[in-house]
């Protein structure tokens, strides 16, 4: 397993369509990351994950995700989160295309 870095987020997938979404200070989830909480305490990081976990009903796969302050919300860190925030891609797979 990868060390984690401080900034964090909780991210995760909604159960019940699989959108990227993450944690608010609030304990809620949005679909946009500028909403989500950062956390710069490892403990609280972590607190908050098992929170997230414990909200199997909501979401599945939650993780922590590194990020950095950005002008309008946090800015992930790793490619896969960056992907995440942008929402869908723009293009079918061509079995999808043919249905």
């Amino acid at each position: 397993m990868s060390r984690i870095v401080v900034p964090v987020v909780v991210a995760a997938n909604d159960l019940f369509d699989g959108d990227p979404v993450w944690m608010t200070p609030g304990g809620n989830w949005s679909r946009s990351l500028a909403d989500a909480e950062v956390i710069g305490d490892l403990a609280e990081a972590q607190a908050r994950l098992a929170a997230a976990m414990a909200q199997a009903d909501r979401v599945v796969g939650a993780y922590m995700a590194e990020v950095r302050p950005g002008p309008f919300g946090p800015v992930p860190v790793d490619f896969r989160e960056r992907v995440r925030a942008r929402g869908p891609a723009p293009f079918a797979l061509p079995a999808q295309a043919a249905e």
